[in-house]
């Protein structure tokens, strides 16, 4: 059986994916601050209202901020105790918690900067750590949604602010050590992992290498 013809396989790739993306938007808009939404009462049980309520909350903390673009990431989660939707997200500026409340308006609110990280990992390291976070709500989210319903077909597992998408860069350089060099100024620091054809004794295809860097 193929992995096309396989369910849980296909889920996982996807969900790999996924995480994926996530980790290299945080990392590249340099979102370093996790901010949590959660509704009041009863709660929210409609993913398609939340999503309705999170555009909303956005779009008045754009304008808090003086209306200019806001680059962001949100992930729903379902709450262990049946309440309902509560709402992850992350940011890259400073915002002040009176005004993420104004904004929000149907509950509680809380974030913060990530701290407890290694001596000199400075806002890259800072918002890797965000991704790494959001990215397990977004595998959670496909291990609980095995039929659609928590999660209605056309909505996404996550959604971030548009107009802020990593950009491909090209290197170029005259060896190997030069151009991995020139990848890691590009990352902010080495790579977490590293893959070379030349560790492999019966290697036949071109010379290769593969680099990580996790969120």
């Amino acid at each position: 059986m193929g992995p096309a013809a396989d369910p849980e396989r296909a889920r996982e790739e996807a969900g790999r994916r996924a995480r994926g993306r996530l980790r290299r938007y945080c990392a590249a808009n340099r979102l370093n601050r996790l901010g949590t939404l959660t509704y009041r009462g009863v709660g929210e049980h409609d993913p398609r209202q939340a999503r309705a309520d999170v555009g909303v909350f956005f779009r008045r903390l754009r304008a808090g901020l003086g209306g200019d673009p806001l680059p962001y990431v949100w992930v729903p989660e379902w709450h262990k105790s049946g309440h309902g939707l509560h709402l992850h997200f992350a940011v890259g500026r400073y915002v002040r918690k009176g005004l993420i409340e104004e904004a929000w308006g149907h509950g509680f609110t809380h974030i913060k900067l990530l701290g407890d990280l290694p001596a000199g990992s400075g806002v890259l390291g800072e918002s890797r750590a965000a991704a790494g976070y959001l990215s397990k709500y977004v595998g959670k989210s496909f291990d609980d949604d095995r039929d659609g319903v928590l999660r209605p077909k056309g909505l996404h597992r996550f959604d971030v602010a548009q107009g802020f998408s990593p950009r491909l860069i090209r290197l170029r350089a005259t060896s190997r050590a030069e151009v991995l060099e020139q990848a890691a100024g590009a990352m902010g620091g080495p790579p977490d992992v590293f893959w070379s054809s030349s560790e492999v004794e019966d290697w036949r295809g071109a010379p290769a290498v593969w680099l990580q860097w996790r969120g």
